[in-house]
């Protein structure tokens, strides 16, 4: 059969829109994005911790922020409904899942313990069209920006937490203060979302890798690579790609191999926990993943105590 070449340029189109999706890309429009399904919900609800790993020293409130600016991960509602119903399920924290930045104004924010970013990115506070405004609409804009910015950065430093997963290492991306509070900023992902990334436990025995046994594993990931901040003298890099099981045959890697996935660190009295995973919807109903994610999520409020000293003097 022959198909007319009109057909064949849609068929050709078809095929590229299923792969972005499938990849983890999205509908630009908040209204046409997909949600989990009821039984998606299930499985979210279902795979994580029954109990805490520790017992919060007070009630605690998690601001879990979804707003993206850019490319929209098909995974985000999906990780913050786990991370939602990790919180109500094990008593941990109380989410509150918002993508209005009105959430950062200083009397709202101060109601929470941690904010946890699911690959939220992108210049959150800024109009989408802020080039584009009058000098004065502009000036406006940028001085709302810088406002709600200093505002975070001091609620940070003054003994909150910061949970970052996946593309939120692409989060305020024209603001150098953001990635140096995180701990690195997104270079590429060399590896795609279809394939097996292999990960190596830097350290076996710390506590917010307990999910893992003490072993190393693979996942349907993509595999991100990081430029400066990132850097093992000022992030304590907790596992890291094992390159030794992957296919290094890849165009623009970091010269020195370093590929760290997850790191903790101290901004000031505050606590920041990152990890690129989190790319597919159906790595938040892995249960040795949410457990590591609810670790690393109490760390960030406080409740679990964890070293973030660099090993790497």
């Amino acid at each position: 059969m022959k198909l007319r070449p009109q057909l064949c340029i849609l068929f050709s189109l078809a095929l590229v829109l299923t792969g972005w999706l499938m990849a983890g890309g999205g509908p630009a429009r908040a209204a046409d994005r997909p949600q989990p399904t009821e039984e998606e919900l299930r499985k979210l609800a279902s795979a994580g911790p029954a109990k805490a790993t520790a017992t919060p020293k007070q009630p605690r409130k998690l601001l879990v922020f979804t707003l993206c600016k850019g490319y929209y991960h098909v995974s985000i509602p999906y990780g913050a409904k786990a991370i939602q119903f990790m919180g109500q399920k094990t008593g941990a924290f109380t989410a509150t899942i918002s993508d209005d930045i009105a959430m950062f104004e200083p009397d709202t924010l101060r109601q929470f313990d941690g904010v946890c970013f699911v690959s939220a990115l992108g210049e959150l506070f800024l109009p989408d069209n802020v080039d584009q405004l009058p000098p004065a609409q502009q000036a406006a804009a940028k001085a709302n920006d810088a406002r709600l910015k200093k505002n975070f950065f001091e609620w940070l430093r003054s003994g909150h937490g910061m949970a970052a997963i996946h593309g939120a290492s692409a989060l305020f991306d024209r603001t150098p203060e953001f990635g140096a509070a995180l701990g690195g900023v997104f270079d590429s992902h060399p590896w795609n979302a279809f394939e097996k990334i292999a990960v190596k436990l830097d350290e076996p025995e710390n506590p917010l890798l307990a999910a893992f046994a003490g072993r190393g594993f693979e996942i349907i990931d993509e595999g991100y690579q990081f430029k400066e901040p990132y850097s093992r003298r000022t992030d304590r890099v907790l596992y890291s790609m094992d390159t030794a099981r992957m296919d290094m045959n890849k165009p623009h890697l970091r010269p020195d191999h370093d590929f760290g996935l997850c790191w903790v660190r101290k901004v000031g009295a505050g606590r920041v926990f990152y990890t690129a995973l989190g790319h597919n919807a159906e790595e938040f109903w892995n249960p040795a993943l949410l457990r590591h994610l609810l670790d690393g999520i109490q760390f960030t409020l406080g409740d679990l105590d964890v070293p973030t000293a660099p090993a790497t003097p």
